[in-house]
């Protein structure tokens, strides 16, 4: 998702205005909303998608570098997950269970009960709200607020949690905060690590204001964040931070809120982003990549003592859903039975970060940004990394840009990616950044 001010999201658009699709993009023109996005930037019909790979309905092939947005951290079409699926409908599975007992869902728990919850020692209850990222963070957002009896909540520069209204609140993105032209309350925001330079201590500032009854921030319920702001331009906390902000929840009664949807499920080189920390959130977010197919799954891990839910006071027609169950149970027998795939993914990462360095070394006005395979490149501008993108596509390679001027190129390779085929893409994209960066757009 590019998240631009107004003036850079106009020349954005009007760059990448649909071009011809042949006669079946009259439909699109004719019937769905100009909302649309990601179109705009890749204007092409996709046909179909296998591992790294997606294709056009001419047959070309595109190197993704954008994987649903971290959802498809297990490659586009997984036989092992497809297979799963495709024998669940065969056996007429059910398909819509709201939230009664159903075999999927059992069979899930008891996979991320003993893949992931048991050998991390963690002892959360699940609950699943509607299938979207966005759901999962209104879920926890209330539950912090009804558990607490506060309704003030932390939030940090350059978040993103989504944009329904509560969850919007919470969200830095000047655009999509205005778009909503409805008043966003209830939450204060605090610079993240790094926002104004290493020599400024915002988590000293939060703590002061805290510890003063003047200072006029209320009592909060909770504090959220990102251990990597995706959206918000790939800006990586270390442990310290982490640990740090831990502890401020634990002294200010606040309840400690990760927002994992884009970060988690292997995207760090860890299942949880926080694991490398050593902390303990109250509360976890997940979705995107949960479902490992690219099907519409999100959950709240809750800490068992907070589960103060009265029966349906929190829900939806499609909370859970029984054929990402399907493939979502799959996705941790298969990958995460032992360490190997969390090994092969930090691997991954450590060959990305080199790749990146060195490549950067070459031009001092980049910068280098996250973590694991959640990496990118800030260009000067968002209209050079915008440039970047296009002369990507253009030969091939499918990537996108986040931070508030749209000005990071972000990887978001499948964590199924080999070797060759991560170098195959980096080339493409250094390729791309040196043609843009000679064409001396506007910094």
């Amino acid at each position: 998702m590019n998240a631009r001010v107004d003036s850079h999201r106009i020349k954005h658009e009007t760059r990448n205005q649909p071009r011809s699709l042949g006669a079946r993009s009259t439909i699109f023109e004719r019937r769905e909303s100009a909302v649309r996005s990601y179109s705009r930037s890749f204007p092409v019909l996709f046909d179909r998608a296998e591992g790294t790979r997606i294709f056009d309905a001419r047959g070309r092939s595109y190197l993704d570098f954008l994987a649903g947005c971290s959802t498809l951290n297990y490659g586009h079409n997984h036989p092992v997950l497809k297979e799963a699926l495709l024998r669940y409908i065969r056996a007429d599975g059910i398909s819509c269970g709201l939230d009664l007992f159903t075999r999927a869902k059992s069979e899930f728990l008891e996979a991320l009960e003993g893949q992931i919850l048991r050998p991390r020692q963690l002892d959360y209850l699940v609950q699943f709200p509607g299938p979207t990222g966005t759901n999962a963070v209104e879920a926890a957002l209330k539950l912090a607020r009804k558990v607490t009896g506060r309704r003030n909540v932390i939030a940090f520069t350059n978040g993103f949690h989504g944009v329904t209204l509560g969850a919007l609140a919470c969200t830095g993105n000047r655009l999509q905060r205005l778009d909503g032209d409805l008043p966003l309350g209830n939450v204060t925001r605090i610079p993240y690590a790094g926002y104004l330079g290493d020599a400024f201590d915002g988590l000293g500032l939060l703590e002061k204001m805290l510890e003063d009854p003047s200072s006029g921030i209320d009592r909060p319920a909770a504090i959220i964040l990102e251990t990597v702001q995706g959206e918000g331009g790939l800006n990586a906390a270390n442990a310290d931070w982490l640990r740090r902000v831990e502890a401020i929840a634990r002294s200010s009664g606040a309840l400690l809120i990760v927002d994992d949807i884009q970060a988690g499920i292997g995207r760090t080189g860890q299942f949880f982003s926080f694991e490398f920390a050593g902390i303990r959130p109250d509360i976890v977010t997940l979705a995107k990549s949960l479902s490992g197919y690219g099907l519409p799954l999100a959950a709240v891990l809750i800490r068992r003592d907070l589960d103060r839910w009265a029966a349906g006071e929190h829900n939806g027609t499609f909370r859970g859903n029984s054929s990402a169950f399907v493939t979502a149970t799959a996705a941790l027998d298969h990958f995460w039975r032992d360490d190997a795939f969390a090994a092969r993914a930090q691997e991954l990462g450590k060959m990305l970060r080199l790749r990146l360095d060195s490549f950067v070394m070459q031009f001092p006005e980049l910068r280098l940004k996250g973590r694991g395979m959640m990496q990118g490149i800030e260009m000067p501008s968002g209209e050079m990394a915008s440039r970047v993108v296009e002369l990507a596509f253009a030969e091939g390679l499918i990537i996108e840009t986040s931070g508030p001027l749209g000005e990071v190129v972000k990887i978001l390779a499948p964590l199924i990616i080999e070797p060759a085929e991560l170098d195959e893409g980096l080339q493409v994209l250094f390729d791309a950044i040196r043609s843009a960066s000679k064409e001396g757009l506007p910094s």
